[in-house]
Parts: structure tokens; C-alpha cells; sequence
């Protein structure tokens, strides 16, 4: 039974692993076009598509993919993106910071501050919660066969250069300095590790517990919501769940 238990819950992280991998190809795709728009398709004369490439390449993005969504942006420069950052509280004053790219500001602030609203929480000004949160280079690997020795992955991580592991069950979250993310990436994914998403995110330095069930049920209505939402690329909070 406690087998079953747990093969579910890698599979539950392996399922939100891939729906952040979506989420990272979306927002790579956009930064790409802001890329574009800016300085042209391409990378050998555009230093910020060239590191979104590689970035791109580095989270498994077929290169058919890539070369798509330049051509696509390139072919449509009336495609305009623009990235806003939305900050503000949930229930009983859980941190959260919304983190966009669209092309139509005026829907995204109103689905954004929609979903706060509808939620128990409310849309605050920038600058209210983020000092709250720290950036940090963030690889996960998700052990579907439970093959991973804990000790030796917390032992390899450190000696790639990594700041800190969390293990849990079945998943494994690598914390590094943002300018040390591309190589301790590059040097785990040498020792034979497969990686499930690597990227910059924004890592709490305080939690909050909520207790009450209706708040717990609100938090997480809130955040499908969010992460529904085809503006959003990312959402960082200080939930502890």
C-alpha cells in the first residue's frame, strides 16, 4: 500500500514538473519575441536570443521548436509582448508574485487582479512583497524509478557548486546563485542526471502556514487560476504547503 502511496506521489510531482516545463517553454517563447523586437532574429548579433537558445535547449526544447518560434516572431513583428511583474497577498497574508508577458496590459491586470480578488487576497503595489523573496537558479529532478540515491545526489549536487538541496519524495530541488545555475546545471546533467527543469525563480526567505480549510481551499484556487492563465508565466509565493 505505502508503495502505491508513493509511486502516486511521483507521479503528482512528475505531472506538475511537466506542467512547469510547459510553463518555461511558454515564457521562453515570449522572451524570445521581446528578444527579437529588440534586437533582431538573429542570435549571432543578438546576445539575449542567443542565451534564450541555449536556455531553451538546456530544458529539452527540440531545436525544430526553437527555430519555429523564431521564424514566427521574426514573420510577425506586430507581435508584441511586454513583461510586468504583479505582486500581492492571498489569504491571511500569503506573499505572491505573478510574474507575466502579454500583448494586451489591460486584460492581464484585470485577470490578475480578478483572481486575487475572487480568492481572498488583493492586488498590492510593486515592491510590497518581493523583498520577501530571493533569486535563485532552481533545477529539479523527478526520480520516477527510484533510482536516486538520496546521499549521493545531495553529495554530487555540492560538488557541482549548488548552495543547498531539498529532497522529498521522489523529487529532488537544486538551489544555486543565478550565475552559477547554466554550470551546476551542465556539470549534474554530466554525472548522468536527467533534468526536469532548470530556470531562475524566486525563493522564499519566510513561509506562511495557513490552517483554515477555507483558506487553504481559496490558495489553491487562486493559484490554478493563475497558472491557467496563458499571460502568466510564472507565480512564487510563501505558502508553505
Amino acid at each position: 500500500m505505502s508503495g502505491h502511496s508513493k509511486w502516486n506521489n511521483i507521479k503528482h510531482k512528475k505531472e506538475k514538473a511537466d506542467a512547469a516545463k510547459a510553463k518555461i517553454f511558454t515564457k521562453i517563447g515570449k522572451e524570445m519575441a521581446i528578444a527579437i523586437k529588440a534586437g533582431g532574429p538573429d542570435p549571432s548579433n543578438n546576445a539575449r536570443l542567443r542565451d534564450l537558445i541555449a536556455k531553451a535547449k538546456a530544458n529539452n526544447v527540440p531545436n525544430e521548436n526553437i527555430q519555429r518560434t523564431i521564424k514566427k516572431f521574426t514573420d510577425n513583428s506586430d507581435i508584441n509582448y511586454e513583461e510586468i511583474i504583479y505582486e500581492g497577498y492571498g489569504p491571511s497574508g500569503v506573499a505572491i508574485i505573478v510574474e507575466t508577458s502579454t500583448d494586451n496590459r489591460n486584460r492581464t491586470a484585470g485577470n490578475v487582479r480578478a483572481w486575487f480578488n475572487k480568492y481572498g487576497g488583493n492586488l498590492g503595489q510593486t515592491g510590497c512583497v518581493s523583498f520577501l523573496f530571493e533569486d535563485k537558479g532552481v533545477i529539479t529532478i523527478i526520480d520516477e524509478d527510484e533510482e536516486i540515491d538520496e546521499d549521493k545526489i545531495m553529495e554530487d549536487s555540492l560538488e557541482c557548486g549548488a548552495e543547498d538541496i531539498k529532497c522529498e519524495e521522489g523529487e529532488y530541488t537544486i538551489y544555486t546563485s543565478v550565475d552559477d545555475l547554466d554550470a551546476v546545471r551542465d556539470a549534474i546533467i554530466a554525472l548522468g542526471y536527467k533534468i526536469d527543469t532548470a530556470d531562475v525563480a524566486k525563493v522564499p526567505s519566510t513561509y506562511v502556514e495557513l490552517t483554515s480549510e477555507e483558506d487553504i481551499e481559496n490558495m489553491e484556487k487562486m493559484l490554478e487560476k493563475f497558472n491557467e492563465d496563458d499571460d502568466v508565466n510564472a507565480v512564487y509565493h510563501n505558502w508553505d504547503n
